[in-house]
């Protein structure tokens, strides 16, 4: 709770004003029904015109002061809640960016995007109406019962028999409502996957011919949103007659007692008339509250989902004085290495993992889909923690590093390749913000994408639209390598990251490695053995496990893994030449 109430801080200033401009506000209010018995005892009744006109004023300029104060109220409300809501979408997606791929993994991107808009909305909508409601309903129930009971004590035993029965009802519904909110959200969670995973790949989508398929799919997810949202609208909506019902039945009955009383003399038509616009402001604010508590009661559920990763225990963390200075050479050994996605499995990804890379050296990794070649690279720069044994870079552990200062001596070029919206410039300045044009163009021509870049108009200042749709599958992995390549890294991994080019641009991309990349520690993972022949070691996986390490004469004499891949690989580069 306190991360939330945290956010509100900055514009606490807001949410006094808002609570001091409503206070205003009901005791203008509540004063109305008192001035309304003067103008009709003091000033009706006694045919006093100059009274009537007097209290008419009163009662015009209390008015006004209740617009302005509303006014008021409103303005700095919606400056809390908006700004709440801004400090909060700000605070989970800067969690969101600590999280580490095991954390992210718990949570869908659809859920996460629903969470950091439809649920922070919800909240700020919460706040706005509880800086509204919340001060004015309390305010003026308290108020208004006190005035009634005062007036007469008698006519207030209606509202004890009233008040009851509106907190049962209130309590009811929201007892039935409160569940299927977090249905709702979580329904909404299942729409905006479906429509996310259906643009992002609207391609392979209209390949296969699969419109029809799309279609039935969103109106599934889209009709189980209707249905929820609608039973518990349908829990909500009950609330209001029933309400209204015991508010007008409440004022009958006050005015058929209170009619009574004046008869025998009791009372007087003044204090009835003041007395039924108490009672009518005790039970709006009742009506208040229960519209309040249904707000809440769907903002809860919100709050629940909102604070689900604000308490997400982000398991990749920096240690007390990690290293933040190490100038990396790039050595890399791996140290009886197990690795498991989830600790209460009992089978390992990764099993006993051994080996050493120096500086300089490329080592390659190959073996077959799902042998946890890409678990393994994505330990040297703490994507994932190992689950016993160690990484060590130049004989440290990596866990013994600042995440950002590993980080930025590592650049990773992910199996799937992902380019932003913005030109081609500044895509490539990912790897160096304050690379110069000559070091761009430099990395460019390293990664085989220089040529092609200058064949746009716009060349460096072309436009990539969101994921790189818009260039080539080989074009786009290229841009991502000369990306890495600007970092200058001391360690640079290729996850099979030239598996779209043809195998001539390839090899011009592998020699430019020796001259620009020549004191860069390289990992490689192909699937082509000719990507990897000239690698300085080679490591076969497979299960997990390490089967053979050595160069790539060494591994035809002595692996048969290796030697299985390299022949299937020759037989279809013969067929295909055939």
């Amino acid at each position: 709770m306190k991360q939330i109430l945290d956010c509100i801080k900055k514009y606490k200033k807001s949410f006094i004003f808002a609570v001091l401009f409503m206070l205003i506000d009901v005791i203008c209010e509540v004063t109305q029904p008192v001035l309304m018995a003067a103008i009709v005892g003091r000033g009706i009744e006694s045919g006093n015109a100059k009274m009537i006109i007097m209290l008419g004023v009163g009662m015009i300029l209390l008015a006004c002061i209740a617009i302005f104060a509303g006014a008021s109220n409103s303005k700095h409300s919606a400056i809390a809640g908006v700004g709440f809501a801004a400090e909060l979408r700000k605070k989970l997606f800067n969690k969101v960016q600590t999280f580490s791929f095991k954390n992210i993994d718990n949570f869908s991107t659809a859920s996460l995007a629903t969470r950091l808009t439809n649920d922070v909305t919800l909240l700020q909508n919460a706040l706005v109406i509880a800086m509204r409601i919340m001060v004015r309903a309390p305010l003026m129930f308290v108020f208004s019962l006190i005035m009634a009971i005062r007036m007469n004590a008698k006519l207030a035993v209606i509202l004890a028999i009233d008040i009851p029965i509106m907190v049962l009802l209130l309590s009811l519904i929201i007892s039935k409502a409160f569940p299927l909110f977090g249905k709702m959200q979580k329904a909404i969670d299942a729409l905006n996957s479906t429509i996310q995973e259906n643009l992002t790949n609207v391609r392979v989508v209209k390949s296969f011919n699969r419109q029809e398929f799309e279609k039935k799919k969103f109106k599934d997810v889209n009709d189980n949103l209707m249905k929820t949202s609608l039973s518990a609208m349908n829990k909500v909506i009950i609330n209001m007659p029933l309400l209204m019902f015991i508010m007008n039945a409440s004022t009958v009955a006050a005015i058929w007692f209170g009619g009574l009383q004046i008869i025998d003399g009791f009372s007087d038509v003044a204090t009835l008339t003041a007395f039924v616009g108490y009672i009518f402001q005790i039970l709006m604010s009742l009506m208040m509250f229960s519209m309040m508590f249904v707000m809440l009661s769907r903002a809860t559920a919100s709050y629940r989902r909102v604070m689900e990763i604000l308490d997400t225990d982000v398991d990749l963390k920096d240690r007390k004085r990690a290293d933040k200075s190490h100038k990396f050479k790039g050595n890399v050994t791996f140290e009886h290495v197990f690795f498991k996605y989830d600790r209460s499995h009992d089978k390992y990804i990764l099993k006993d993992i051994n080996f050493s890379v120096k500086a300089g050296e490329t080592v390659a990794i190959i073996g077959g889909t799902g042998a946890g070649k890409t678990t393994l690279i994505q330990l040297i720069s703490r994507l994932y923690d190992t689950s016993k044994g160690r990484v060590l870079i130049d004989n440290k552990d990596v866990k013994s590093y600042s995440l950002n200062h590993l980080r930025n001596n590592v650049a990773v070029v992910l199996q799937k390749n992902t380019l932003f919206s913005g030109t081609i410039k500044e895509n490539l300045l990912w790897g160096n913000q304050n690379a110069t044009d000559e070091e761009i163009a430099e990395a460019a021509k390293a990664a085989s994408a220089h040529d092609f870049i200058m064949s746009f108009p716009n060349q460096y200042d072309t436009w990539i639209e969101q994921g790189g749709v818009n260039v080539s599958g080989g074009q786009k992995q290229r841009l991502c390598i000369a990306r890495a390549l600007l970092k200058k890294p001391a360690i640079l991994i290729l996850d099979d990251s030239t598996s779209a080019v043809d195998t001539t641009t390839e090899s011009k991309i592998r020699e430019s490695f020796h001259t620009t990349l020549k004191d860069t520690t390289k990992f490689i993972i192909a699937q082509r053995i000719s990507s990897v022949k000239d690698a300085d070691k080679i490591i076969v996986i497979d299960d997990g496990e390490i089967v053979a390490t050595g160069t790539h004469e060494e591994l035809l004499k002595n692996s048969e893994d290796y030697q299985e891949i390299y022949y299937s690989q020759q037989e279809k580069e013969e067929r295909k030449n055939a």
